[in-house]
């Protein structure tokens, strides 16, 4: 497969950047399965499991552009071994964690750890293999990516049923560790003469805004949208963005230049990108706690019914990649998010006992759809800010990506969180309960599942009719946060009808760009 006297050595850093790549990819879907099993261990509400998917995506959003510049600046291979030995030291933490909120810190601090060696999986081939070496690597790289992304739910789903919720990080811990030491031995240092600075201010006034603003969406799930502390955090967020976009206009050398969204193409591909991973992020999510919750299904045989959704985005993403280099990427963006959406809105319409022979097809629809959007996407965005660029227009294409998924669990989860409790306590009405208990009900129903103390003394009547009021509730709550989805994914049609050109790719030429170093 590859040539040269170094040949072992080669295979071994590919080997050692693939395994990394696929946990950090990995944990980006392999929890949702295990989200129940939390609750109930945890006692976490829905607010607290959106944090604990959020705290990850979050963090791994906000460094991604970071970490590249790092590497550059002070060296791919230790910078790479750091990020791997932090994601590696908190998969451990976090599986000993034994309440929420040491969970919820944890993974945001194992998302530090995947941003610092998620740019290097690349940027280490790139430099370790010659150019006619460098197709073959990264293809095998891309692949990883997309196993991680089929195997993440089947895989969470029987370590958590056989193992339990905490082997879904303890698994990374022999992995990381035999990467690392093998990394240390075969990955040459590498750096860029033309680094850039880190900027600083930009990515405190960046992730601020998306801190807060992620904590607004989220913790309204509790208090209310007029609490002082959900109008501060949104007023917060809106000054720190208002903030960052000012700086980022001046900065001499700005986290994310912001003269490439001028670019049409490169615009448009970035909304898809957002769109895109709002909506798997979200039906990753919300399917997770549908098909264990509400329809009894265990954690391992709700992972296996991802995979028609998961197992058409692999299939269909190499597909497009080769339709797109020869027809251009237009088709792909339009039809890719309008399938999706079509999906989410048919997912809409499922209730308590819909027979999973009917989700079936609309997965693969689904999955068809983003698997078609995907590579395209990238491949727009790429021609859009030429081959000097490529490296930025990527990091920035996959921060929008990860904000995308912050975004769709926090928004999307407080949408179902609010129609639940409405719904539910309007069924519960005709039952005439005491209005403590009721309210009490309402409460833990609200976290995601109905607390047994709270209906213990109810006839056996009574309490079917109760939990059947929570199902359909759920589903209520579940089908507005699915339509909402939809919406983001069919203007992301839209937006490529648009601005996406038809045709072979062309390069465009950003607005008085300076070329920026790719190494």
């Amino acid at each position: 497969m590859f040539e040269g006297d170094n040949k072992r050595e080669k295979i071994l850093v590919l080997l050692t950047c693939c395994f990394a790549l696929f946990m950090a990819m990995l944990d980006n879907t392999v929890v949702n399965v295990a989200l129940p099993r939390l609750a109930h261990d945890l006692h976490a509400g829905i607010s607290g499991l959106q944090w604990v998917v959020d705290g990850y995506v979050l963090a791994f959003a906000s460094l991604m552009l970071t970490g590249g510049i790092l590497g550059d600046r002070y060296g791919r291979k230790r910078t790479f071994l750091t990020g791997l030995g932090v994601f590696t030291f908190f998969s451990l933490m976090c599986g000993l964690s034994g309440t929420t909120s040491h969970l919820i810190a944890f993974r945001g601090l194992q998302g530090i750890g995947g941003a610092l060696l998620m740019p290097g999986t690349l940027s280490i081939l790139t430099v370790t293999f010659p150019a006619h070496e460098r197709a073959k690597a990264i293809g095998i790289w891309a692949g990883v990516s997309g196993l991680a992304l089929s195997l993440g739910p089947t895989l969470g789903g029987y370590l958590v049923q056989h193992v339990g919720w905490a082997s879904v990080f303890f698994i990374n811990v022999p992995i990381g560790i035999l990467g690392f030491i093998v990394g240390l031995r075969t990955i040459r240092e590498s750096r860029s003469e033309q680094a850039r600075h880190l900027d600083i201010p930009g990515l405190a006034l960046g992730t601020g805004a998306l801190f807060s603003l992620t904590y607004a969406l989220i913790e309204a799930n509790q208090d209310s949208w007029t609490s002082p502390t959900i109008v501060t955090a949104l007023v917060a967020s809106v000054v720190l963005f208002v903030a960052f976009l000012q700086y980022e206009k001046r900065a001499r050398e700005p986290m994310m230049p912001l003269h490439f969204f001028r670019i049409p193409a490169f615009s448009a591909g970035n909304t898809v990108a957002f769109s895109i991973s709002l909506g798997m992020f979200g039906t990753f999510f919300f399917m997770s706690l549908y098909l264990q919750i509400i329809r009894g299904y265990g954690p391992f045989a709700a992972g296996l019914r991802f995979l028609p959704l998961t197992g058409m985005i692999v299939i269909a993403a190499p597909l497009a990649g080769r339709y797109a280099s020869k027809f251009g990427s237009r088709l792909p963006m339009i039809v890719g998010p309008l399938l999706a959406g079509t999906g989410l809105l048919l997912l809409s319409r499922v209730g308590i006992a819909t027979p999973f022979s009917r989700i079936f097809p609309v997965f693969m629809m689904m999955g068809f759809g983003m698997g078609i959007t995907m590579t395209p996407m990238t491949a727009a965005v790429m021609n859009a800010v030429g081959a000097q660029r490529a490296g930025m227009g990527s990091a920035m294409t996959n921060t929008s990506r990860e904000v995308g998924g912050v975004f769709g669990i926090a928004l999307l989860g407080t949408l179902l969180t609010t129609k639940l409790k409405s719904t539910f306590s309007a069924l519960l009405a005709p039952l005439s309960l005491p209005a403590a208990q009721k309210a009490a009900i309402v409460a833990s129903g609200g976290h995601g599942q109905i607390d047994p103390g709270a209906i213990a003394n109810l006839a056996p009547q009574k309490m079917n009719a109760v939990n059947h009021a929570f199902g359909l509730a759920f589903v209520d709550g579940f089908h507005i946060a699915l339509m909402v989805a939809a919406f983001f994914l069919i203007v992301a049609s839209i937006v490529s009808w648009r601005f996406i050109s038809a045709g072979a790719p062309q390069r465009e030429v950003v607005p008085g760009a300076e070329p920026v170093a790719v190494h």
